[in-house]
């Protein structure tokens, strides 16, 4: 008659590690594609002003942005070093921003296109004309919603 052993020499079973590749590599296609990089190199210096009463923005993709500065040294030689603006990843005039917001709106969906906020990046040395030019111009195509970036002061100031 045979002998039967039970519960001796039993364990936990091994974990198979064959699917562990698999899975990394599933997950690393998913941070790809759902990570957004940075859209546009900074061309201007844009040094921020202080500012007390501020607010964070709720919906940051609804947000697009104009910079205002002088521009960066490696372009100085060829746009000068007064101040610029910056659309994306170019410089641009008064007269491009109509374009920059219609396709800003056009990549929204158009239950979002009223909410869309153009926030202006200007250095804290940049006149007010200019600022003042980018918001009559914001004003005639109808873009109502401005915001002003700045750092938040502290008392040492």
């Amino acid at each position: 008659m045979a002998k039967i052993n039970r519960g001796k020499g039993r364990g936990t079973p091994k974990i198979s590690t064959a699917s562990l590749p698999d899975i990394i590599f599933i997950l690393l296609f998913f941070f790809m594609v759902v990570t957004v990089m940075k859209d546009s190199e900074l061309k201007v210096q844009v040094n921020y002003p202080y500012a007390t009463e501020l607010q964070k923005l709720e919906k940051k993709s609804l947000v697009s942005y104009i910079y205002m500065g002088v521009p960066a040294k490696r372009f100085q030689r060829k746009y000068g070093s007064a101040p610029r603006m910056q659309l994306n990843d170019s410089f641009a005039e008064i007269k491009d921003l109509k374009l920059f917001i219609e396709q800003e709106r056009a990549k929204l969906r158009e239950a979002e296109r009223a909410r869309m906020t153009a926030s202006i990046r200007a250095d804290k040395d940049v006149t007010m004309g200019i600022v003042t030019d980018v918001k009559i111009e914001l004003r005639k195509i109808n873009q109502l919603k401005v915001n002003y970036s700045s750092k938040p002061r502290t008392d040492d100031l």
